[in-house]
């Protein structure tokens, strides 16, 4: 265990919590590179974490998956219930790893890095500035108090929606994982079709879709190249490659992309957008949502110019307002919305006519 006392002040204080001795010292030298960063301290196991972050009082807490005596999700579980913290997951890039990350997502983790590969020395640098950039958003992220919560699948006609020929178009990346889960769970069945890009790992990219299959009423899928895309599915870039959107006759279809990376960071979210601006025009409708970055706001002002209805999540309920605080200053957005409301005012703008219609929008600028 090791603590550093340092006064509070302007630089976001870090408690790394990792049962690897090595791990925790590469993190915390890192980290202490960063001028916005102070790691105050470094706990080997959530019972030891427990006591410094009463003590310490840090800003952001990194937290290892699997560690001894209790195992990280455990101790996000009741960190999230009792004393709310933003936390980014150190975890392994495996499938193992997948389905761990994206539950430590789903009980309030901000964002997540791979496990530093220990044993090479230079394995940590490779993703240093990525690191340094998720920990300090994350030290601004306003996690909730978790509640226990029972999940319900919608019904197939929950707003009495009938199929156009529309495409919905959703962007996001930190905190977006679990914001696309509550759009997609307030979606029918027989909803136009959706196209996701999320920043995600190649490794993540299945199992997250597999996830969104199982909590909405829309089929949910990782995109595959040339796979024709029609009403009440939803696809999802793969990680690892672009999502591009091209005509094909009458219908619309997917195609991946190799492509360098745009924002460091492939599947870009505006690569996705500047395709569905060419190819599906009007017929588009677009979400921005939680996200690190400015990805995807240029696209998205692309979108708005060519006339397609767009909306941001606001910052109040974004896990970070970056990529949508980007397009909301680049005057991209029509509408600024809380998460909650975001799918039904999706729906709206693409033709819909549900039941029990949303209350009138906030504007973009209010409400935030």
């Amino acid at each position: 265990m090791n603590t550093i006392r340092v006064p509070h002040g302007p630089r976001k204080r870090v408690l790394v919590v990792d049962d690897s001795a090595l791990v925790r010292q590469m993190l915390t030298e890192v980290l202490g590179r960063d001028p916005g960063l102070v790691v105050v301290g470094a706990a080997p196991d959530p019972y030891v974490a427990r006591e410094m972050i009463k003590r310490l009082e840090p800003d952001v807490v990194t937290l290892d998956v699997e560690m001894p005596r209790m195992d990280g999700l455990t101790f996000l579980d009741n960190l999230m219930r009792l004393h709310p913290l933003p936390v980014v997951m150190v975890s392994s890039l495996t499938e193992a790893g997948a389905e761990a990350t994206l539950d430590a997502l789903e009980l309030g983790a901000v964002d997540y890095v791979a496990k530093p590969k220990s044993a090479v020395a230079h394995g940590i640098e490779a993703y240093a500035d990525e690191l340094r950039a998720k920990v300090r958003a994350a030290a601004g992220a306003r996690p909730q108090r978790r509640r226990a919560a029972t999940t319900v699948r919608p019904a197939a006609t929950a707003l009495g929606y009938r199929t156009t020929d529309r495409l919905i178009a959703i962007g996001a990346s930190a905190g977006g994982t679990e914001a696309i889960r509550v759009v997609l769970q307030n979606m029918p069945a027989d909803a136009p079709a959706i196209v996701v890009t999320q920043h995600i790992p190649a490794t993540f990219s299945r199992a997250f879709a597999e996830r969104m299959d199982r909590s909405t009423a829309m089929s949910v899928c990782e995109a595959a190249d040339g796979q024709q895309i029609v009403p009440g599915h939803c696809y999802i870039a793969p990680g690892d490659r672009h999502l591009v959107i091209e005509r094909s006759g009458a219908r619309w279809c997917c195609r991946l992309s190799d492509a360098a990376p745009e924002h460091h960071h492939r599947p870009s979210v505006d690569v996705m957008f500047r395709s569905v601006a060419q190819n599906v025009g009007r017929n588009a409708v677009a979400a921005i949502l939680t996200g690190m970055g400015e990805d995807g706001a240029r696209g998205l002002l692309q979108l708005c110019d060519a006339g397609v209805p767009t909306v941001a999540q606001n910052e109040a309920t974004s896990v970070v307002w970056g990529m949508p605080g980007a397009a909301v200053r680049m005057g991209a957005v029509r509408e600024v919305l809380p998460l909650d409301r975001i799918a039904g005012w999706l729906l709206q703008a693409a033709g819909a006519k549900p039941a029990d219609a949303p209350a009138a929008s906030t504007r973009a600028g209010i409400g935030r």
